[in-house]
């Protein structure tokens, strides 16, 4: 009886027509066809080699070859021919057997494929586009299969890259793009889509290329939201001055630039909750930093004083975060990030989920020597210890010096 390894179908590398037909299938989503035929480039016959069986492998495999020779003897397509290459011996005799395959013309790759009508729309596509927006020729040529995905909606992407041309402001809120079958969900929703062709019509400078093209406001150069920053006065009087008023108000970043506080102290801190439990401090101020949105205080270059004061969590990224708001307020010192703080609350340490490993040239030596062992796990893996989890206790003695 055979063995289970004598029963197992042998693997060869005679290649028959689904193998062919699969190479001009990675050939036609590479859009390598559709260019050509967009560039008018004319037709080469195609060439592909079908590793047929050798001499050794016809009188060994005598039976498989001949299947395998069924399969292309069973091709009629028109435009597609074969090369035939006697081969044998004194085993088997000589026998004539597929060597390559030859594709003559276009026409028998869209037969291969099933393709035609997908031609047909992606030529249409073209022409329309050639006409309409002739600057987009080349795209068109170069991504023809984005061109055919993208066909239900074709015509809005070129509506939208219209009017974003001819009317795209810095004083334009996305919401306000103004085209028929189009909403701030399409717009998202194809965004991707969208930054390429904007980014092969618009000139250079209508475009900010520190945005990626999903980041279609900035990149584009579209109105954004408002960036606000909230703050309050530790002592409860008017977060202003001058007249009464709320002691906390969240503030545009832009109106804050042109219009200093006044505080001998600013704590900013991250935690919301840790925020407003601040205990009262005469002549103080709080700033919500909310994790890496800190950079967004950049601007408020009257920050720029020697009582800045940084609260982040004792982890690996609070002292990133620190060391990104260093780079705009290189005075600014830091609150219960110290390795005193860490022991002292061994009891509420807690996991940080995705830790940073990066290069940090802002920090103190004894800031820096503890980010390194957190990043080591000198105290344990991934170890973390939240603002919000330290004893309140030892926040109000590092902010009014009263245990």
């Amino acid at each position: 009886m055979p063995t289970a390894a004598a029963r197992k179908p042998r693997q060869h590398r005679w290649l028959g027509p689904a193998d062919v037909v699969d190479q001009l299938r990675r050939r036609w989503n590479s859009g390598e066809f559709l260019g050509d035929l967009a560039y008018q480039r004319p037709w080469r016959a195609l060439s592909i080699g079908l590793r047929s069986p050798t001499a050794a492998e016809l009188s060994d495999q005598f039976g498989d070859v001949q299947e395998w020779l069924e399969t292309w003897r069973k091709v009629s397509v028109a435009g597609v021919r074969l090369e035939w290459v006697r081969v044998g011996g004194r085993l088997v005799g000589t026998n004539e057997l597929p060597a390559r395959v030859w594709i003559d013309d276009r026409e028998a790759v869209w037969r291969l494929l099933g393709v035609r009508p997908d031609v047909a729309r992606y030529l249409d596509l073209a022409e329309t586009t050639r006409q309409s927006r002739p600057g987009l020729d080349t795209w068109v040529a170069d991504n023809p299969l984005k061109v055919l995905t993208h066909e239900p909606v074709w015509h809005r992407l070129l509506a939208v890259v219209d009017w974003m041309e001819a009317n795209a402001s810095p004083h334009l809120y996305l919401r306000q793009i103004d085209v028929i079958g189009v909403d701030t969900k399409f717009v998202e929703q194809h965004r991707a889509i969208l930054g390429e062709l904007l980014d092969h019509v618009l000139p250079a400078d209508r475009i900010d290329e520190s945005f990626p093209r999903t980041t279609f406001v900035g990149r584009y150069r579209l109105a954004r939201k408002p960036s606000l920053v909230r703050m309050r006065r530790l002592d409860g009087k008017p977060l202003l001055g001058g007249c009464p008023g709320p002691a906390e108000l969240g503030l545009r970043v832009d109106d804050l630039a042109e219009s200093p506080l006044q505080a001998q102290r600013f704590y900013i801190v991250e935690n919301e909750i840790t925020y407003l439990a601040l205990p009262s401090v005469p002549d103080a101020i709080a700033v919500l930093g909310e994790g890496y949105a800190v950079s967004r205080l950049a601007p408020l270059h009257w920050l720029r004083v020697p009582e800045l004061i940084y609260w982040g969590d004792l982890d690996t990224h609070g002292f990133v975060m620190l060391d990104r708001l260093r780079a705009t307020f290189p005075a600014a010192r830091s609150m219960l990030m110290n390795r005193q703080t860490l022991l002292d609350h061994e009891a509420h340490w807690g996991h940080e989920p995705t830790p940073m490993n990066a290069e940090l040239s802002r920090l103190t030596p004894d800031e820096a020597a503890l980010y390194g062992d957190l990043v080591e796990g000198r105290y344990g893996e991934n170890l973390r210890l939240e603002q919000e989890r330290l004893r309140f206790g030892a926040v109000r003695a590092a902010i009014t010096g009263q245990d």
